[in-house]
């Protein structure tokens, strides 16, 4: 004779993922029999309220019980976890734990998931992570860790490390916190390695920048007799893009058939993504084409890689698709989009999706209205990009930067400079692409004097090293305004610039632009000695020589080029060179 409870049980384990509706029926028909007290069947209950998604109802029940097991906190801690209240679960994780109960290791992948899940949604919170989190460190992130690095501890005193599941959840909880040397230390350390605690390492190592390093991890594993699944196939996918390796993501293509996979919509996602970033929008298309349903990541995916590819055009074609088809954007879509508009400057159609944007609510996003201001800038409206950052209520240095820019590309440098000054006042955390920004301005406007001070002010001030794009916009700047000796000596103090072709170029117009011959003849030779197979040089040293009247000279440095070469790439020595350039002038 099966027992009431029991048969309740069975019914409540049959009922179908998201009948919430059938989920409630049985949970009045427990309380009607009088059977609401049953720890067995409280525990159900919250298990099946959590996995229909109704967190709320899952909290009364386990309210109301009146005892708890480990069961019991398990669920309840798992069915925060899965709505994507990370931080919630972590809270009852202490409670439990001071009333007395010990975690098991099914708690303890529950918690490490918690970790990894507070920050997995800060992080898609933000649409610009990859600059944002390049820049700066949360504090969610710090606390995510310390709570994993403890709950770790108490792991081991536990002795639950070895188990599979509660290892591969170590490790997916390290390299979501950014720390790959722990993850990688606990993923050493396992008996046994299953595909998930693989694929945590290998995203791992994608989301810190080591693409090839996922890429050679994603070898071993199937050398080890570990087959991937979708989502390992997903992370190797975007190891390919991330190093540009389109061969590689060929060959995983190939592999992806052979598995069956290639019907999957998350490993469809993955390979129109990987061939968009690596520039191949042809074998993207032909995937996207093949796929039955597009959800927004695919539109994203196609969007993005036109406007990475410099076809805004096609890009707004594709946004127009979506529309039509009535996908919902996401918040990076908007800024893909308004980087089309901008890249074909299509005032009146990044007018249209702005009002889209303000109608979906996400102008409150810093990253879209970042994205707007640069928008309006590049398609000439400095006035509308003004309006969109006044509106800002916390403008981040991002969003500063790209009013700044602004100014900039429309020549008002000393607007420019007020905007800068107003960050320092606004307590903004100026950075080094700041005062790119800043430099360009000062340049574009010829205001010499107050460039130089901003350059000073980098290190003195800010405590900002300058790079080489710093020294680059000094060197254009005091080209520009005739400072050719200064222009030079500041190429040879700077990190580096003193090897870089582009520099000396830039010096080399500079000295076309105000008929120095002699010095263009020296630095034509520093410019074709660090970049021989740029014809570059022969051009400016060609027009320094015909501004000067000299044409004998001008067609000897035509004939040079065209006997060495330069399109084929053809390596010369700095003798060589200098030889033949001092020959041609004397």
């Amino acid at each position: 004779m099966v027992s009431p409870c029991l048969r309740i049980l069975i019914t409540i384990f049959a009922i179908p993922l998201h009948s919430l509706e059938e989920g409630r029926w049985i949970h009045d028909l427990i309380i009607h029999r009088g059977y609401d007290s049953d720890v067995f069947l409280g525990n159900s209950l919250i298990d099946m309220y959590a996995k229909c998604g109704s967190i709320e109802d899952a909290e009364r029940v386990f309210t109301s019980m009146v005892t708890h097991n480990v069961v019991s906190w398990n669920a309840i801690i798992l069915g925060y976890v899965k709505c994507g209240q990370g931080q919630k679960a972590l809270e009852l994780s202490h409670q439990m734990q001071f009333e007395g109960l010990q975690p098991d290791h099914l708690t303890y992948v529950g918690l490490l998931n918690a970790c990894a899940s507070v920050v997995g949604l800060d992080e898609g919170r933000r649409v610009h992570e990859q600059i944002i989190q390049s820049r700066y460190e949360t504090n969610i992130l710090v606390g995510a860790f310390e709570e994993g690095k403890k709950i770790h501890k108490q792991i081991i005193q536990n002795g639950c490390e070895s188990d599979v599941f509660v290892g591969s959840s170590l490790v997916d909880m390290y390299t979501k916190c950014g720390s790959l040397q722990d993850a990688q230390s606990v993923f050493d350390r396992m008996a046994t390695r299953n595909v998930v605690s693989w694929t945590a390492l290998i995203f791992g190592y994608v989301k810190c920048g080591q693409g090839q390093k996922a890429l050679e991890l994603s070898r071993q594993m199937q050398h080890e007799g570990v087959q991937p699944d979708s989502i390992t196939f997903v992370g190797v996918l975007n190891a390919c893009a991330s190093v540009g390796s389109i061969d590689e993501g060929r060959h995983v293509h190939n592999q992806i058939i052979q598995s069956g996979y290639d019907a999957d919509i998350l490993v469809a996602n993955g390979l129109v993504e990987m061939y968009a970033k690596c520039g191949s929008m042809e074998e993207a298309q032909r995937i996207f084409n093949n796929m039955t349903t597009h959800d927004v990541i695919a539109w994203n995916a196609m969007i993005l890689g036109h406007v990475k590819c410099g076809q805004g055009q096609k890009a707004l074609e594709f946004w127009q698709q979506m529309q039509d088809e009535g996908v919902q954007p996401a918040p990076v879509t908007y800024m893909g989009v308004l980087n089309a508009c901008a890249s074909v400057a299509s005032v009146k159609e990044g007018r249209h999706v702005h009002k889209l944007i303000m109608q979906s609510g996400h102008e409150a996003d810093v990253s879209i209205s970042s994205s707007l201001i640069d928008m309006y800038t590049k398609c000439g409206s400095i006035e509308d990009a003004q309006r969109v950052f006044n509106r800002m209520v916390t403008p981040d240095v991002i969003a500063w930067t790209a009013m700044l820019r602004g100014h900039a590309m429309h020549g008002r440098g000393r607007e420019a400079i007020q905007h800068f000054e107003q960050m320092g006042q606004d307590g903004v955390d100026i950075d080094d692409v700041t005062f790119i920004a800043l430099l360009s301005a000062c340049n574009h406007a010829g205001l010499v004097d107050e460039g130089l001070h901003c350059f000073e002010s980098m290190g003195s001030v800010y405590s900002i090293p300058a790079t080489l794009k710093h020294y680059a916009c000094m060197v254009d700047l005091l080209g520009r305004a005739g400072h050719l000796q200064e222009a030079q000596d500041l190429i040879k103090s700077g990190p580096g610039s003193a090897e870089d072709a582009a520099v000396w170029r830039s010096l080399l117009g500079a000295c076309r632009i105000h008929g120095d011959v002699e010095m263009g003849e020296n630095i034509a030779i520093r410019v074709i000695e660090l970049d021989p197979g740029n014809d570059a040089a022969y051009v400016l040293l060609s027009n320094i020589y015909a501004a000067a009247g000299k044409w004998d000279l001008r067609a000897k440095v035509q004939q040079l080029r065209l006997d060495r070469g330069v399109e084929k790439q053809v390596e010369s020595t700095w003798i060589e060179v200098k030889n033949e350039v001092q020959h041609i002038s004397s």
